[in-house]
């Protein structure tokens, strides 16, 4: 089967803050990671509007220790001044001059004509998919409700960092390639200007802060062929650790092999269903050298056996589904001269209509029904909009386009082109944002090939978990939990 796969604050606060992140500590048996039967329990993968994210199996607030969710949590309008004067502006008051005429409210796609306004605010990937549902691929949404922009903004550690080391990451001024040692935390560009200002917004999504440095990723994925016969069925747990620049405790790097060893990032994801797959683990550890190749491994479980993965393996399907390895997380791609070495360029800076799932209530229909996507709320957002040329002629696409936050630097959606200019595989994920927390949680994802007609949809949560050391993406991980 197919498997395919989140205003100023005083010193002294600060100081605080951070203390308390670095000296507490907390056990493994205070946590209960999320379960696919809280999934079951909470959301019918079709035809369930229930808004599962809010649930008591999955709202943070009932299911964390008190104690780690209070020291997660922070007062709500100073993460807003603060992340407002690091990036100069508030999303609501850089919008509504595209298509002023567009206003809050619900549109059907039979509107579309009456409303040409939506064709200007619109991606073609989802004014294409304004629509109901059909073959050959899954997720057309027959409506739209329009909703007021809102502000985003980060976590007092990740703006606190972000603020303190603005201006001092730099960049190659001949390559545009990260000088990774003037790198330190928070993001690196919150301004991004200059000749390399596609390269600094980019390097803001490397270096992102989706969800927390520490994580547990619950993700269930259905998938579908042309016919809109499902052909996909899988569950994953996957832990994230965050090795470079963490505003968790232990802050910067994770510990002194990170260090060393120029570690940015490890993660180790278990196949749970079906049953065919069961204890497979692919493991990745990738490196700040934008010049060394990321290490990616797999545990099979029926030869129990880990296989080393090549330098060209990670332009392979996972699990021959609508993504490839370095699709992972939406886009893993480094900045190289030498590994897969690409050049952007901004395209566009404007405004677009773009879905966002808070609370989980969006659902899809069953297959007899169309497969069709409802209760998205769309918000008009300030974009940039980036094209990635691949300069290796060998790699399977040639060039991407993405659509990138200005606001929160977080990718949207992502668009692959084939080497023959087709448009391959679209990409994106609806991130829930946690208000009180200052975080993007791991929302729906979809992905879409349409030179195979295949599509599917993943379901995904995450949740903090401080607690995690290395035996949960390491080498052992991959014998004693695949199994």
């Amino acid at each position: 089967m197919k498997c395919v796969k989140f205003s100023i604050i005083c010193c002294w606060f600060a100081f605080i803050v951070s203390t308390m992140m670095s000296t507490t500590s907390w056990a493994e048996e205070e946590f209960r990671v999320f379960t696919y039967k809280d999934i079951e329990n909470n959301k019918a993968f079709y035809d369930d509007p229930r808004p599962w994210y809010l649930s008591d199996d999955f709202n943070l607030k009932k299911t964390l220790p008190p104690d780690v969710y209070a020291n997660l949590s922070y007062d709500i309008e100073t993460m807003k001044n603060l992340w407002a004067e690091i990036v100069g502006f508030r999303s609501p008051d850089v919008v509504n001059k595209t298509a002023p005429e567009i206003k809050p409210g619900t549109y059907s796609h039979k509107d579309k004509e009456q409303h040409p306004g939506l064709k200007t605010l619109m991606t073609a990937h989802h004014y294409d998919r304004f629509k109901p549902g059909a073959p050959p691929l899954a997720g057309n949404f027959p409506e739209i409700t329009i909703v007021p922009t809102q502000q985003y903004y980060y976590a007092l550690p990740i703006a606190e960092a972000t603020k303190k080391h603005m201006g001092k990451t730099m960049l190659d001024d001949k390559t545009g390639i990260i000088k990774e040692d003037t790198y330190i935390a928070g993001y690196p560009y919150p301004k991004p200007e200059g000749n390399f200002k596609a390269n600094q917004i980019y390097y803001n999504w490397l270096k992102r802060y989706w969800g927390w440095d520490s994580k547990y990723i619950l993700s269930y994925s259905r998938g579908w062929t042309s016919s809109l016969r499902e052909d996909v069925y899988n569950v994953i747990g996957d832990w994230v650790l965050k090795l470079q620049g963490r505003v968790m405790a232990p802050l910067g790097w994770f510990d002194k092999d990170a260090q060393e060893r120029g570690e940015f990032e490890a993660q180790a994801y278990r196949f749970i269903a079906p049953r065919d797959v069961f204890g497979n683990i692919i493991s990745r550890l990738s490196y700040v050298d934008s010049e060394k190749y990321d290490q990616l491994m797999i545990y099979v479980n029926t030869l129990r056996r880990v296989r080393l993965m090549s330098s060209t393996d990670v332009q392979d399907s996972i699990g021959g589904g609508d993504i490839i390895y370095l699709d992972g997380m939406l886009l893993e791609q480094k900045l190289s001269t030498s590994v897969f070495p690409s050049k952007l360029e901004i395209i566009a800076e404007k405004e677009l209509l773009l879905p966002n799932n808070h609370d989980g209530s969006a659902y899809l229909t069953s297959p007899k029904k169309g497969l069709e996507y409802h209760n998205l709320k769309w918000e008009r957002r300030p974009v940039y909009v980036i094209k990635m040329t691949i300069l290796d002629k060998n790699f399977v696409y040639g060039h991407r386009m993405l659509f990138i936050d200005k606001e929160t630097f977080q990718l949207r959606l992502i668009e692959n082109y084939d080497q023959k200019g087709r448009l391959y595989r679209t990409n994106e994920v609806l991130s829930p944002f946690i208000p009180d927390m200052g975080v993007f949680n791991f929302g729906d994802s979809w992905a879409r090939d349409y030179l195979d007609s295949h599509s599917s949809l993943g379901r995904n949560i995450a949740m903090p978990v401080p607690w995690i050391g290395r035996e949960k993406v390491g080498l052992e991980y991959l014998f004693t939990k695949g199994k």
